[in-house]
Order: C-alpha cells, then structure tokens, then sequence
C-alpha cells in the first residue's frame, strides 16, 4: 500500500460516484452498438435518457425503477427538457425537427399522451429545449438561430381548436447563428448563440444584445437566482473566450469580467468512485484557456461547466475554482441539485454527486467501504482538519475507521490514519480532556441523552467552539444520532459554497435541541439514567414529566386562586415560547411532595366537578325529546344556552394553558383573558357611548368604529390555544352527549353571549365579524368535544364567506394530527410518496383526513389539489373549495381532474352530482369562463359583438365550461348562463344555449359575426 498524498487545505468539495449507472442502461439495452443513449434531462423526480431509436426512457430516481417508455417514429431523440415545476410533462425534440410534447398523466395513474407535436422547426436540427419556470410552456432553439415558444393547452376541446388558430407556436426572434443554450428565469429568457448572448423579455417582447464583443464558437450562459430572503436580485454568466466569464446583471448590463485561467493550472482532484483508488498529482500545469460550451447553475452559489478534458466548477463572485476533475469525453450534462448525470461520447451514463470532503468519507463508512474512506480521509486531511471537519469526522469515528483496517494490507494507510487522528486530539480538547475538566468544576449533572451539563460560575468562560465540540463529541462517541444524520444527509442537497455555516447547523441540530433542553432549571427533579438506549424516547419521558407537572401545578393554581408564593415566567426561545413556571419555595422534593398531597386533599373530587354538568346535560337531553322544542328554533336555542353556560362555568375551573403541544402561552396570559361575554358587552358599550357622543359623524366613521370594534374582538384570540384534549377524564355515556350539544350549538350558532348590535350603517359588518370571531374562539375552546364530521360541514354550510373560521377548525385538525407517526412521516419525500403513505396509513372516512391534504396543499399548492380525486368522497369538491379559498383558480384545476377522472359518458352525471346546491353551477361557470381564457378585447368588439374567428381561440377549462352549460336547469339559470357566456366571449357554449332557449335570430346574428358559417351545420342549424 504505497503512501497517500495530502491535497491542499483550499479544496474542501469532491465529485464522488456511488452508484454506477451501467446495470441500469445494460437493463434498458442501451449498451449495445446498435442502440445508445443520444440525450439526457433530470428533474426532481425522474431521470430521462433518449435513444437513437427513438425511444424516451423516463426512470424514477427514487429506487431506479424503469417507470415509462415513449416511442416516437420521427428519428432519434437528440434533445430533452423536463418541466421542473410539474414533472407530469416533458419535451423531447427529435432529429427530424419535431418538438413533441408529453403529458405523463402520473396522478391521475393514466396512459402518456401527446398533447402537442410541433413542426415550427422541421427539417432543422433542434440544439436546445428550455421550460417556462411558472407557467407550461417550451422555448425551442435551432441551428439556424430560429427561437420559438409552445405555450400548452391540456384541454381537449382546446387541442381540438388549436388546428383553427393562426399562431399555435409563437416565433421569439431569429439570431445571427446557431443557438448553443437556452435559460429562464422570472420572465426573461437568455439566448446563447455562437457570437453572443441576448436577453429577451417575453412579457414586454424587449430584446437586449449582452455586452459588444462578439466571440466565435461554442459559449453557453445561464441565470444565477439571487437568494430572495437577502433580497438579491439575480445575476446571469456568459461563457467567455480565454477561460473567462461576464457577469451580468438581469437588465443585461455588463458588471465584470472574471478571469480562471491561472486558478484552472492546478492539479485536477480525483473523482471518489468504486471502481479505483483516488490518486492525486502535485504537479502543477499550465494556465488552461478553455470554452465553456454550456453554463448550468448548480448546487447554491456554484456554476458548472465541462470541456473534452474534464468538469469544472466556479464559485464566480467569489472568482475561485471549487474544483475540477478529469471526467473524459462528456457529450452533456444534466443538474438537478448537487447531483450531475454525464451523458459520454460512447453512450454511457455516470452520476456524480458534489459532496463536501467530510459527508463523502461518511457515506463510504456507512456503506462500509473501509479502505476507500480511509483513503479520501487521508487526502483531504486538510479539509478533514478545519473546525467543520471535525464537527462531523469526529476522532471516534476515526478510531472506528482505523479498527476496521487490515493491518497486513494497510499498513501505510494505517499509520497516515493515526497521525490524522493524533493530530487532531490535541486540537480536540473538549474531547481529549473533558472529563478532567470536568472533575474541577463544583458540580455536574448528566443528561438522559448522555451529555455533560457544567452547573458553576465559569460556565460562561467556555469558548462556543469548546461547548459545541463537548456536545458534539459526547453525542457522536456512541453515534446515538446516526440514523438522524444520515437521513438529513440523503434528503438535504449539499451545498458548495456557504456550506459551511449550513452544515455546521445540520450536524448540530439535535445537539442544540437538547442543550435548549439541558439548560433550563427546573424546579423539581426528574429522575435521569446515565445513558438510556434511545436519546428520543428518553427526550420523550423528559417531555411527559414536564407535562405532568404543568398539569399538577396548574391545578394548585386553581384550588389557591392567587397565591402570593406563585410567579410566572414566560421567556421566548427561537421560534417558540417556552412556559416555565417558578415556584420559588419549593427547593426540597420533600417539602414540594407535602404541599402537593396537602393540595389534592383540598381539591373536589372529578366526579363532583362533573356532577352539575350531568344533570344539565341530562335536562337538555330530554328537553330536546320535545317536539315542541326541538321544531322550535327560539324554545331550542334558549335550551342550548341554558346549556351552555353550565358547560362554561364548569370548564371555566381549569387553566388552559399546555393544552395544545405546539401552542404555549403562560399561565397569566390565560388568567387575563376576558370571557366572551364580558369583553363583547363591554366594547360594544364602549362603542355604543362613543357613537352617541360623535352622532353628527358620517357613515365613514361608523365604519371605522366597526372595524376598530372587530380588531378589538379579534386580539384575544391571538393568545387562544386549541383544546384538543379533555383537562379531564369524562365517561363515555357523558362525553357523547357532550359531543351532540356542544356540535348542536356550533350548528346553531348558539355561543355564550348574543351580540347587540349599534345602530348605524356599520351594524351588519360588525355583527358579522363579531359572530366569527365567537365562532372561533367556540372552536378553540371545545374542539376535544365537537363531532368532527358534522363540524366540517357545518362549517361549510354556515360560513362559507368566513374562511377565517374554516382556517380555525383546520388548525386544530393540525393541533390534533401534529404527533402522531404519520404526520411526522409525511414531513419527508415528494408527492406521491406522501400520497401513498397517506393512503396507506389514514382511514379514507377519518375527519383527520382533511388536515393532512391541507398540509400537502401547503407544500407542493396545485399539484396537490390535483391528486386529491383520489379520496374522493371522503373529500369532496366544498372540501378542497374552502383548502383554496385563496386562490379560486386552483380549485378549477382539481374540478377538471375530477370531472375527467370519470369515463366520458359520466362525466355529465357525476357533475351534476356535485352541484348542491344548485347556485354552485353560476359560480363554477363564472370561474372558468374567467381564467386561463383569452382576453375579452380578443373575443368581443367595441360594441359587444363576437369578433370573427374568435370562437376558435383556446379555452383552458373549455370541456368542463360545455359540461356545466348542456347539465339540465330551469329557465332562469340558462338565461343567467347565457350572459355570463356572452359578456366573456365564451361563443361555443352560448350558441348552444341560444338554440336551447329557442333564440335562432340571435344564434344566426353571432353567427354572421364570427364568420364561419360551418357552425350553421348540422346540431347548430337555425
């Protein structure tokens, strides 16, 4: 084993192969002289390799599983671009000219369709495919510098038009050469060509050339996304001649000019892969004054760039080479993340991963590629060497890696290894020397998860650097949290530059966890082993504890009222707000056991607490046996108020606080709460003096007190926690007629106080805001007692212009979903891993149900509405209309996906199913005929009459818009149908309304004004 060089401290990334791609093109038989590999494109979820016969294998990433194959007869596929804000499309250019787009249909588990093939470039050699970053549409660059656009339609009906429209793809520009690379970004599309680079404002049709020297040759160029919580707005990089690139701002103004010819004559670093042992020459070469042929940002702060020779990526405002490596005869490249699939002369495929130095080495010891670790250990000893380094290679680990090396095989290896290790012992002196500093500190104590917590003077005295090497060698000598960090290491990408910082807080976030934990002091004493098996189920028991204690300290605080010993504290920590109560004269766990007993003596027993609940429950129970009651809405509010304040005064005994798991709030902000009652009363008589003072006031005032009036109603519940769970054990015979009243009076309305309302024109606004607000604050209080089912839909149907009441029940759906297994789960993987976990682990009839969609609608919005057909009808189209309330649009794309996930003869029927009521039909129709249409000066003239042709124009929701139209109604709804038709232009459905409502003059006028008397044929026939 011959001695490993050192690479300099300066290189700190590496590019390793872990997994070689070669079994999986063997597979797909594109390993053959005949059949090879032509093109490749990478998006989140797939892997896309075109083949000289024409086929596009699309492979999931996750798992590597060969997943869909698309033919396409028009030659060889020579271009492809995945949509990466939909991965359900993909364009594949072919080497007759042919652009062809796919839809996947992967959610809707269908059959890939074409929806669109386009011949704008047939007969020329498509050199570059670029997707829209927001909206479904394809930038499309030939050799002869022709740029054009394909903006998609995936309606049917719209596809079957886009024959009659007289521009389908729109011609962008025409530069002076062949077009080497197309980007976009944010409405601006970048043009490389073989002479310069142009940028082109597709919104605006502006054009702008990219500096004044022209070059000749191969240069690509790409955006660089500014980071938007700084505020930065995005850079671009055009390849330059001589090992140079320009820096560009986005209005196309030339900054600078970067220079990497000398920095590229270092030796290049060596690629980590199976198949061979990484070598490493010092000598150093010539200045390289290379092309660049194409610009792909990768990772965060990165470019990368590849010639005949190798890969090379920059860090351009920094104006340094991360690295560069001897990867040979590369045809293309594709980035996704930090990961690069390199498409090779021959037709093989490798994947690359750019990982900083320490990850690398740690995925090698969990693969338990002994000797290969070791191996890259000892090269990059420098990087392994800085503070990061040691953060994660901690000296442990070495010594494990050291222990599983074959002395008679490794010796020189071996030795390398232990000097490293010496080396960095000494550096280490939280690890080398902690238990003799901590032996001369006045006392310790040891954490459940095995960490030393130092409680003396000079505590402070210890460097941060110092502290977080304790922790972090404490918790990695047993690597309790390997699991943990591996998982967050194969999810989160690495990122080059700026890595640092983020890696250092990825490696310690469980440490700074348990250190929160660890330091605060807690009035009484929890039992700790020294080390339990499981750091998070001991965290787990800690947690409990703690709750217990609440709990107990709690109801001291409600039997004693207010006693002077008692004091709350509430202290804010990162994100949240910790509770922590100081109970200043309990120091002795004795004295805190006495006064406890003493206190449960002195408290009622629960059923005494419950025993007035019972008989008003029972009374309400059998009041509402009564017809005279029950079928008398004032008699049966009067019964449920009755109820009601019984149910407050008992509920009103116990403090609230720690009731929700997410939501903390101190004692003292629950106890300054006001009742509903008197808060409403007294700010409306608040209100009502101050309106009599100011009677010569005008309506616009009378407003603003409404509003100031609603503002003050709303404050309260800014502090309100959800109660999810009972504060107390209640029989199940109780706890369902609980359930009945307490959902009977959300269904009613029936809340603690009535609102009077002041005279005026703000009344209604304020009654309606002011009912909300109660509405809300009913939920919060008694949601462990509500029927969940039946609180959905009375939500629904009672508040459908409130969302703020919606988003209330949501929320303690969420409250309620928050721990449990699967929702942690679901915090990880793409979309349809979710999905099936979801299927898989939720009841389809579950209440819950909702709450773990509205969390999927959160992350992934439409894409996520769209996949919801699947649960239905445990959630239905009222369900996902109040999920979007927001933005209305989204909900048309899931009613489409619905509507067309029926067979074609039941898509009427189904849909008429959903229209209940019936009013929905109206607001349906106006929401369609309103988005993703052409625009109404395109359709109607000056005057209001169709113009000519513009029946043909693409409709996005064209198909369900016809549905709704041809669905059976009375008159009334049909005319209504018809305006709504006519005033947005929407000629094909309100010619057949015409002819239904037996208005044939008015069909034949439109008619004439569109025309095209082909609609005179046959069913449209006057």
């Amino acid at each position: 084993m011959t001695f490993v060089p050192v690479i300099p401290e300066s290189y700190s990334h590496v590019l390793a192969e872990f997994e070689p791609l070669d079994p999986l093109l063997s597979a797909l038989r594109l390993d053959s002289a005949r059949l090879k590999c032509t093109s490749i494109a990478v998006s989140r979820k797939w892997l896309a390799l075109g083949s000289s016969g024409g086929g596009l294998n699309l492979i999931q990433k996750e798992g590597w599983k060969h997943r869909l194959f698309l033919s396409h007869r028009e030659g060889a596929v020579s271009q492809i671009a995945c949509c990466l804000h939909d991965d359900d499309y993909v364009a594949v250019a072919t080497s007759q000219g042919l652009v062809v787009v796919w839809e996947l249909n992967q959610e809707r588990r269908g059959k890939p369709e074409r929806i669109y093939v386009s011949s704008e470039h047939k007969g020329r050699k498509v050199t570059a495919l670029c997707w829209d970053t927001a909206i479904l549409r394809v930038f499309v660059g030939d050799h002869l510098g022709k740029v054009s656009a394909i903006k998609l339609n995936t309606s049917k009906q719209a596809k079957a038009a886009a024959a009659f429209v007289m521009f389908p793809v729109q011609t962008i520009t025409t530069v002076d050469s062949c077009v080497v690379q197309l980007d976009y970004l944010d409405g601006r599309l970048l043009v490389s060509s073989l002479t310069r680079s142009f940028l082109c404002d597709t919104e605006r049709e502006k054009f702008w050339k990219i500096g004044n020297k022209e070059r000749d040759g191969e240069y690509g160029a790409c955006f660089f996304p500014g980071r938007c919580s700084a505020g930065q707005q995005p850079l671009i990089y055009c390849a330059r001649p001589g090992s140079r690139m320009w820096e560009v701002n986005f209005d196309g103004e030339v900054l600078s000019t970067h220079q990497f010819k000398k920095l590229l004559s270092s030796p290049p670093l060596p690629v980590i892969n199976l198949r061979s042992e990484p070598q490493y020459d010092h000598t150093i070469g010539s200045s390289q004054s290379l092309s660049f042929p194409k610009l792909l940002h990768v990772s965060e702060h990165c470019v990368l760039t590849w010639t005949e020779r190798g890969i090379y990526i920059f860090i351009p405002q920094n104006v340094q080479v991360l690295l560069w490596s001897e990867v040979k005869d590369i045809q293309d490249v594709a980035v996704c993340k930090n990961e690069l699939f390199c498409l090779h002369l021959n037709g093989k495929v490798s994947h690359l991963s750019l990982l900083s130095v320490e990850r690398c080495v740690e995925r090698l010891i969990r693969r338990g590629l002994w000797n290969l670790a070791a191996r890259t250990c000892c090269l990059f000893q420098n990087s392994v060497f800085v503070s990061r380094g040691r953060k994660t290679l901690t000296v442990d680990k070495l010594e494990h890696l050291k222990s599983q090396l074959d002395l008679t095989t490794c010796g020189d290896l071996v030795s390398q290894l232990e000097e490293l290790i010496l080396k960095l012992e000494p550096l280490d002196s939280a690890c080398s020397s902690r238990r003799s500093s901590i032996s001369s500190h006045e006392s310790f104590s040891i954490l459940d998860s095995g960490i030393y917590r130092i409680i003396n003077s000079r505590r402070g005295s210890q460097s941060d650097e110092d502290s977080c090497s304790l922790h972090s060698q404490t918790l990695s000598e047993d690597e309790r949290l390997k699991e943990f960090a591996s998982h967050q290491e194969e999810d989160q990408p690495d990122h080059c530059c700026g890595s640092q910082g983020s890696e250092d807080n990825v490696s310690h976030a469980s440490v700074t966890f348990e250190t929160d934990k660890s330091e605060t002091f807690l009035p009484f004493g929890i039992p700790l082993s020294f080390r339990s098996p499981s750091p998070l189920v001991s965290l787990q028991a800690v947690k409990e504890s703690v709750s217990s204690f609440v709990r107990k300290t709690t109801e001291k605080i409600g039997t004693l009222h207010a006693s002077p010993d008692l004091k709350v504290r509430q202290e804010p920590r990162g994100d949240e707000q910790s509770c922590e109560e100081d109970v200043s004269p309990v120091t002795r766990p004795k004295e805190e056991d006495t006064e406890e007993k003493e206190e449960i003596t002195s408290c009622p027993p629960e059923e005494d607490k419950f025993q007035e609940l019972t008989v008003a429950t029972a009374e309400a129970m059998t009041k509402l046996q009564d017809p005279l009651v029950l079928f008398e809405p004032k008699s049966l509010r009067m019964v449920l108020q009755e109820w009601l304040s019984q149910l407050e005064k008992t509920f009103a005994m116990k403090d609230f606080s720690g009731i929700s798991d997410t939501g903390s709030s101190s004692t003292e902000s629950n106890q300054d709460m006001l009742l509903l009652d008197e808060s409403k009363k007294g700010i409306l008589d608040e209100e009502y003096e101050k309106e009599e003072r100011d009677s010569s006031g005008n309506e616009e005032t009378i407003d603003q007190i409404a509003c100031e009036s609603v503002n003050s109603l709303r404050e309260p519940l800014d502090n309100d926690v959800f109660q999810i769970c009972s504060p107390w054990s209640i029989a199940d015979s109780l706890q369902k007629d609980l359930a009945e009243l307490t959902t009977l009076c959300l269904e009613l309305s029936v809340f603690s106080s009535e609102i009077k309302s002041t005279s005026g024109h703000g009344d209604h606004t304020l009654q309606q805001c002011s009912l909300e607000m109660l509405t809300c604050q009913f939920l919060k209080k008694y949601f462990f007692l509500l029927d969940l089912k039946r609180a959905k839909e009375s939500v629904k149907l009672s508040y459908p212009k409130s969302p703020c009441v919606w988003d209330t029940f949501i929320e303690g759906l969420k409250e309620m979903v928050s721990s449990s297994p699967t929702h942690i789960k679901m915090e990880e993987g793409d979309l349809p891993t979710r999905l099936k976990l979801l299927e898989d682990s939720v009841p389809f009839d579950s209440p819950l149900l909702i709450a773990y969609t509205a969390r999927l609608y959160e992350k992934f919005g439409e894409s996520a509405l769209r996949s919801l057909i699947r649960f239905y009808p445990s959630i239905l189209p009222s369900d996902v209309m109040q999920l979007c309330h927001r933005n209305p649009v989204q909900f048309l794309a899931y009613l489409d996906s619905l509507v067309k996930s029926r067979p074609e003869d039941q898509r009427p029927s189904f849909l008429e199913s959903l229209l209940q009521p019936e009013s929905l039909r109206l607001d349906w129709l106006l929401l369609a005929v309103s988005h993703d249409a052409p625009p109404s000066t395109s359709t109607v003239d000056d005057d209001g009459n169709p113009r000519p042709h513009s029946h043909l124009f693409s409709w996005d929701y064209s198909q369900l818009i016809l549905h709704l139209i041809k669905l059976p109604a009375d008159f009334t709804m049909k005319e209504k149908m018809t305006d709504i038709c006519r005033s947005h232009g929407f000629w094909p459905g309100y010619l057949i309304l015409c002819l239904e409502l037996e208005r044939r003059r008015e069909a034949f006028t439109n008619i004439v004004y569109l025309n095209d008397m082909s609609l005179m044929e046959g069913d449209n026939e006057p």
